[in-house]
């Protein structure tokens, strides 16, 4: 069930669905990769624990952000995928990307990635989208 609103504020009701850092996380690897298994999430750098991996995957599966699909090699394995939902935080992820480039020392890959992104944002989000909605 869709997570229950503490209040009329955008941004609070946002951050309900999505505003812990694991939540993110799940997200940024899915727009990274496209899909992803359970164990692919568990093999991220941030080691998140396999409890709180199932819940934040039921949250975002509950409020449809993501969906779970058939995999093609295993049926004792399911892909997640984002949903066009979850497709529309590109550009809050882009954002947050950019902010950090500001504040933090970030990967090499992460910094050419911002550098297409500074060369025309909007472009770039779009053709993100659009890889995304395949």
């Amino acid at each position: 069930m869709p997570a229950k609103r503490r209040s009329d504020c955008p941004i609070s009701s946002s951050l309900d669905i999505w505003g812990d850092k694991w939540s993110l996380l799940i997200i940024r690897d899915l727009m990274d990769a496209k899909a992803c298994t359970y164990g692919d999430f568990l093999k991220s750098p941030e080691r998140i624990a396999t409890n709180i991996l199932a819940s934040r995957l039921q949250n975002l599966e509950e409020n449809q952000l993501i969906e779970k699909l058939d995999h093609p090699d295993s049926k004792a394995k399911v892909l997640y995928k984002l949903t066009r939902k979850g497709i529309d935080l590109v550009p809050v992820m882009i954002e947050i990307s950019l902010w950090a480039e500001k504040y933090f020392s970030i990967a090499a890959d992460r910094k050419a990635m911002l550098k297409e992104v500074k060369k025309d944002k909007a472009g770039f989000i779009k053709a993100a989208i659009k890889e995304l909605n395949g």
